[in-house]
């Protein structure tokens, strides 16, 4: 029987009073400290009182006898019953049963008694039940258990099922009491109990089976759980007796199982015209009567699929035929009980009634009728069931040529499955599209005739299994062998075509390219010779009604181009709801061809690496909002790291063993993603180019007044170019090829070092002009190298690279405040005159604390707070002099402080770029590499007290590099306004 429930252990404890129960003991308590009552103790004599009880905690000792515990503890002792039936008592709440003697072992029940000592034999049946039933309903675990064979609440009311769960005896007499030895003798005679005193049924569900008179005839015991005895089923004393649900035989037609809970099975599925027998050898001379005495015509054995239910069928169809009742046999997976079968198959309601309708005769009494013919009209209650129980599923045919030459066989396609119709058999086959090899061509096939249906899972590539098809389909249908045969021939090999078609054309290679019209073409390639292609790209925007974000358009369209390099851009747009972040990107995407953009308003973790190898190979891949992309977030970084994603999987052969698969997606992809988060994930932000959408409120009016104008007939006209517009750049994108870009003034170009994340960022700024210079790849001229195919990026192209990552790199001078940023334009002023009188690069020039007091004319304490804030803004940089001198500075910022736009300090100034590619050609070697380009140096006094490292001096922001190999500076002053204007 099932152990009582700690949680129900732990609340009797906790709420029944044990102070309270204590005084329903006539034990006088008295207030014993601050917290304790005291009193003397029950359990042995004792003159002074030693029995404390300790009602916050509702545990008592005795610091007598020695005796402690709970109140169930208290109860067991002070009334001298067992654990459990102590528990019954504090689950009765009722302090009069709590009177008594002490220490004595109680042999009149505490509790109520369910059956009356004085009733008759049924009624005490009866008695006995209804309490197994009251049982059943206060016990959980076997509830559950019915409920997990699929037992309905409505079946227990109906079959009055219920638990034994060993408590009747704690509330009858024990056997030395009078009226307790009688009912306990008078139970066992009736088998409710044993010789030995215990309950027949102990831990069983029990289920009654009552006779027309509606006595008691029969009860049915189920254990739960694992036995170690191997004991699952019990049954009265004596030979069986009793039909189970009487009703049923009011019906011509009933399904006979070999248990009761088979039986409820089909009653809980609605076919309540089942009853069952006793286990395979419980088929009784009672049962065949009262097949024969109600006249039923058909009986359908629905017993467990094994060679014990087989024999048990076939020998009840033998009886039951020899007084005119037709035999079916109700097929059932092998070794499969009809309550398995429901459990597995569901629902049941729809499951079983096709069972009965397939069920395959065993015994006709008709004699001018062959035994394994079937009259299909004697179904029809059954087949009315099922036909309610089918969705009807309706499917537009599409007829589809056999390969076969007979014209007899028809196949057609139902959605996902196929039908062949061959003379007036009609197979349906599921599954073949989920074969993704020609060595197997595994399927469910189902065939029909006349009302008559086989349905299996095979593989029509295993002469075995076809056999054992053709075997069971020739049984169920009453089909000839040969001609069922001839027909999965047939089936075989125009499944056989139409697989090795599908395989084909999905291992070809999916061409992406669409054809381009000539005149859309030229429209096309008019738009990427442009000289003037990036303000052309603005304008179109605004055409299409993106009014203002000059840079966030270009930015985003240039990392959608992006996408057929090596290592493209990722952009996330930042702003706050509504202010117009998907709109941007839906403007960029617009603009490019479908078949290079997937976007997803979001995704699971493993989503990406689930894709086609190929799906996301230079494509762009938007996502509407970074939070519906959280969980994949670290398969995105990957992506946007590595350029692609592996993933190691357990899947199942042929066989069914676990293998390790390998699921392989090749970038790289452009990202495109949105967020209203203020904190973006470092690592996501380290990745990417962060667009912030301009919210002012001059934006905001701009916006009112081109949906304004959008109402208007210059609107219309322009709804209507539109159109063209996004046509012509997505025609222009599907003509740009995916080049190597080399870019020869790279090795000139600098950039910050003075933080770890700069090492991408200088990564986004080298492809920014990678990009720019693709984009142009129609006004370059195409050079090779072996079979090498390039272009050059320009100066123009670094240019328009500086721009955009002035505002998107950059950083904003109004995080300052106004007196430390006029502090910012002094220290301008400082250097420079420092830089004229020394004759040295700006970005040499150091200088101390004093020398910007003497220049500013600030306070010691005024000048130290700036510039302090200006060190920590990362403004300026603070060199540590010797021991004992005083710090020196270095300006780290070179861009204009009078402005508040972002800038990004570092990058070399474009005229010293010009000037250098003027003086040695863009592919002539560094000045001061050739003999003719050597100078004088750079004056001995020049520059920091500090020496600088290499790395430091390259990374400062100037052109260091190109003076230090050779350039001195009156040498460029002269030729500086030469070329000043080429």
């Amino acid at each position: 029987m099932p152990r009582i429930p700690e949680e129900e252990l732990e609340r009797l404890k906790r709420e029944v009073d044990l102070a309270t129960l204590v005084r329903s003991k006539n034990i006088e308590l008295k207030p014993h400290g601050s917290k304790d009552l005291i009193g003397k103790c029950p359990f042995h004599d004792d003159d002074s009182p030693s029995f404390v009880v300790t009602p916050s905690k509702n545990l008592f000792h005795c610091m007598g006898c020695g005796a402690a515990g709970s109140v169930v503890d208290f109860v067991m002792r002070s009334d001298g019953v067992s654990f459990r039936h102590a528990v019954e008592l504090l689950r009765e709440q009722n302090p009069r049963l709590f009177g008594g003697e002490a220490a004595k072992r109680a042999t009149v029940p505490k509790l109520e008694s369910p059956v009356a000592f004085d009733a008759n034999d049924h009624a005490l049946f009866r008695q006995t039940l209804d309490y197994y039933r009251e049982r059943l309903l206060a016990t959980p675990p076997a509830l559950e258990y019915l409920d997990n064979r699929g037992i309905s609440r409505e079946a227990i009311e109906a079959f009055r099922i219920g638990f034994a769960d060993r408590t009747l005896g704690l509330r009858l007499p024990q056997k030395n009491r009078k009226d307790g030895a009688e009912i306990r003798e008078r139970l066992t005679k009736l088998g409710l109990y044993r010789e030995s005193g215990h309950e027949h049924f102990n831990g069983c569900l029990v289920f009654p089976i009552f006779d027309e008179s509606g006595n008691v005839a029969e009860i049915y015991g189920r254990r739960m759980g694992k036995q170690k005895s191997g004991i699952y089923h019990l049954y009265l004393a004596g030979p069986h007796r009793g039909l189970l649900n009487a009703k049923a035989f009011e019906s011509p037609e009933v399904i006979l199982t070999e248990s009761v809970i088979d039986a409820l099975t089909f009653w809980c599925a609605g076919l309540r015209n089942v009853t069952c027998i006793w286990g395979t050898e419980g088929f009784t001379d009672e049962h065949l009567e009262a097949f024969r005495r109600r006249k039923i015509r058909r009986v359908f054995l629905a017993y467990d699929s094994d060679e014990a239910g087989d024999r048990a069928a076939e020998r009840d169809a033998s009886r039951l035929g020899s007084i005119g009742i037709d035999c079916f046999r109700v097929q059932f997976p092998r070794g499969m009980d009809p309550n398995e079968y429901a459990l597995k198959v569901k629902p049941a309601s729809k499951s079983l009634p096709l069972l009965i309708q397939s069920a395959k005769p065993l015994f006709s009494s008709k004699t001018e009728v062959c035994p394994d013919e079937r009259d299909t009209r004697a179904l029809s209650s059954f087949e009315e069931l099922a036909a309610n129980s089918l969705v009807a599923e309706e499917a537009t045919k599409e007829e589809i040529p056999s390969p076969q030459a007979n014209h007899a066989v028809k196949l057609a396609q139902l959605g996902e499955d196929h039908e062949v119709e061959i003379g007036d058999r009609v197979y349906r086959v599921r599954g073949l599209s989920k074969n993704a090899s020609l060595e197997v061509l595994k399927i469910n096939l189902r065939v029909m005739h006349e009302g008559l249906f086989h349905v299996d899972n095979l593989d029509l590539y295993h002469a075995r299994q076809r056999n054992a098809f053709i075997v069971a389909a020739s049984e169920e249908t009453n089909l000839k062998i040969e001609l069922l045969k001839r027909d999965l021939g047939k089936i075989l090999l125009a499944l056989e075509n139409l697989q090795e078609k599908r395989l084909k054309a999905e291992l070809e290679p999916k061409s992406s390219a669409v054809e381009i019209p000539d005149g859309s073409r030229e429209a096309a390639l008019d738009l990427l010779r442009d000289p003037r292609l990036l303000e052309r790209i603005l304008t179109d925007f605004a055409a299409c009604g993106v009014v203002g974000e000059r840079t966030n358009k270009l930015c985003g369209y240039l990392a959608a181009v992006s996408r057929k390099l090596d290592r493209p851009l990722a952009i996330i747009v930042q702003s706050t709801s509504a202010a117009g972040k998907t709109s941007l990107m839906e403007a960029v995407l617009e603009m490019m061809p479908e078949e290079e953009r997937i976007k997803y308003s979001a995704m699971t973790g493993q989503s990406l690496y689930y894709l086609g190898e190929s799906d996301l190979k230079h494509k762009i891949l938007a996502i509407v909002e970074e939070e519906g992309a959280e969980k994949a977030s670290y398969a995105l970084k990957l992506l946007q790291s590595e350029g692609e994603l592996t993933i190691a999987s357990t899947g199942k052969d042929d066989n069914g063993r676990l293998k390790t698969e390998e699921y392989h997606v090749e970038g790289p992809a452009a990202i495109f993603l949105t967020t209203t988060a203020i904190d973006i994930d470092e690592e996501l932000l380290n990745r990417c180019l962060v667009l912030t959408v301009d919210e002012s409120r001059e934006q905001t009016q701009a916006i009112h007044a081109l949906q304004r104008d959008a109402d208007t007939l210059e609107g219309l006209r322009l709804k209507i170019e539109r159109k063209q517009i996004l046509d012509t750049h997505r025609n222009a994108q599907r003509l740009l090829r995916p080049l190597h870009v080399v870019n020869p003034f790279a090795p000139r170009l600098t950039f910050r070092s003075d933080r770890t994340r700069t090492r991408r960022d200088h990564v986004k700024y080298l492809t920014l002009i990678r990009t720019i210079a693709l984009l142009h790849q129609h006004q370059r001229p195409l050079k090779r190298e072996g079979s090498l195919e390039y272009i050059e990026a320009t100066l123009a192209d670094i240019e328009a690279a500086n721009s955009i990552a002035h505002e998107v790199l950059g950083r904003s001078l109004d995080e300052l405040p106004p007196q430390t940023r006029r502090l910012l334009g002094l220290l301008q002023g400082l250097v420079k005159s420092i830089g004229e009188e020394k004759g040295i690069d700006l970005d040499q020039v150091a200088f101390t604390r004093r020398d910007a007091r003497a220049f500013t004319g600030w306070s010691n304490t005024q000048l130290k707070l700036h510039l302090d804030r200006l060190e920590d803004f990362e403004y300026i940089d603070s060199l540590r002099g010797t021991r004992g001198s005083s710090y020196e500075y270095q300006l780290a910022f070179d861009g204009d402080a009078s402005s508040g736009k972002p800038q990004l300090m570092g990058l070399i100034d474009l005229e010293k770029l010009r000037y250098d590619t003027k003086f040695t050609g863009v592919d002539g070697e560094f000045a001061g590499q050739a003999e003719k380009n050597t100078g004088p140096k750079r004056p001995k006094n020049a520059g920091c007290p500090k020496p600088e490292s290499d790395a430091s001096r390259s990374s400062s922001g100037g052109s260091l590099e190109v003076y230090r190999n050779g350039h001195n500076r009156e040498a460029s002053l002269e030729i500086l306004p030469a070329v000043a204007g080429s």
